[in-house]
């Protein structure tokens, strides 16, 4: 008997292919895709029952997009408009996911992309993402929120196109995750935790959820838990952080772009924002990692950590719920922490005696 490959009968597309209907683009392109999306909603079980039980935990794992972030949701919609207006050229300010995601669909593209980062202030894997693809980097001495204002200038006075999160296209591809989660569970969460930087994957899942509900979809919508860096949570201290610090460079940001349809998002959702500290995040970060097997950057760890300061400090109950805490990125795009923060690697002799007498076992 000979056995017959099994096959898939029908392949991911991308989110624009999937979810056609829902998003509002121009559609005189084909979508500029890398297929991302339709990233797993992976139970936590152990997390939850350290967090102090009683509820669901899951984790929409973003990490395992085509450059490993959120960011490709918004930029296959972003670049496939740019596309349709006729843009050569992209540019975008970016702490470092942005920058990599636009430059690996600028180059599917075919087009040019330039992107601005704070000096020293991204991650390695980031910036190895974005001169892979080959855009071009340029460094700034001044923060993300000044190269957010440089951009939006040069936009104004070059023929280029601009792919930050204040372009609509990018919540239209965004608020796919939201789509998935509820596609997943059958429903809409009872709560949603995520990081809070630029505020747009905040507004683009809200408005994913206020889609579904209103079309019927589903049946309620979530509760929105969002946590800022506490060196940089202009939308808990309510005025801008001038110059924003956290270990958490994915969200070092002291002006949101998306600031006023975040703080509607919390307020229709009757939701809570909170600022964590980066010892908060890195012990987050690394619970995570070590009793689930996830491994995200330490940004991505931030809405985790807001989940477990509301339950600490009693400004929560979870009991019976069902709770999803988006990790952003993947914890390859920041290496150097994850070093940092672990053991050194033990050295021996290649000899089994040597092996033997070093396990903890």
């Amino acid at each position: 008997m000979s056995l017959q490959p099994s096959r898939i009968s029908a392949p991911w597309r991308g989110v624009i292919a999937h979810y056609r209907e829902r998003i509002t683009l121009t559609s005189s392109v084909p979508p500029v895709t890398l297929l991302e999306g339709n990233t797993p909603l992976i139970p936590a079980p152990a997390l939850a029952a350290i967090l102090g039980g009683g509820f669901e935990l899951y984790l929409k794992y973003e990490g395992l997009n085509p450059t490993g972030s959120f960011k490709d949701r918004g930029m296959t919609a972003a670049m496939t408009q740019a596309v349709a207006d006729g843009a050569r050229a992209v540019i975008c300010a970016s702490t470092g996911n942005t920058a990599a995601s636009a430059a690996a669909y600028a180059a599917r593209a075919g087009l040019k992309c330039v992107v601005l980062v704070p000096d020293g202030k991204i991650a390695a894997g980031k910036l190895a993402g974005a001169l892979s693809y080959g855009a071009q980097v340029i460094s700034i001495n001044g923060s993300f929120d000044d190269g957010l204002r440089m951009v939006r200038e040069a936009t104004q006075r070059a023929p280029i196109a601009l792919v930050n999160s204040i372009n609509p296209a990018r919540l239209q591809g965004q608020k796919t995750a939201a789509f998935e989660v509820c596609d997943v569970l059958g429903d809409a969460p009872d709560w949603l935790c995520l990081p809070v930087g630029n505020a747009g994957n905040i507004t683009a899942y809200w408005l994913g959820f206020q889609e579904y509900f209103n079309d019927h979809v589903v049946s309620n919508r979530p509760q929105l838990l969002g946590a800022q860096a506490a060196g940089s949570a202009p939308i808990v201290l309510g005025h801008v952080v001038e110059h924003p610090e956290t270990i958490a460079t994915a969200i070092r940001i002291g002006n949101p772009a998306r600031w006023h349809e975040a703080a509607t998002a919390l307020e229709e959702s009757d939701g809570q924002i909170y600022a964590v500290s980066d010892d908060e995040i890195l012990h987050a970060y690394q619970l995570v990692a070590r009793h689930e097997g996830v491994f995200c950057e330490p940004s991505s760890a931030a809405g985790l950590a807001g989940l477990a300061k509301a339950l600490r400090e009693g400004k929560i109950n979870l009991h019976g719920k069902r709770v999803v805490a988006v990790l952003t990125g993947h914890g390859l795009k920041d290496p150097d922490t994850a070093i940092r923060l672990s053991a050194t690697p033990q050295i021996i002799e290649p000899k089994i005696e040597a092996l033997l007498a070093r396990l903890d076992l």
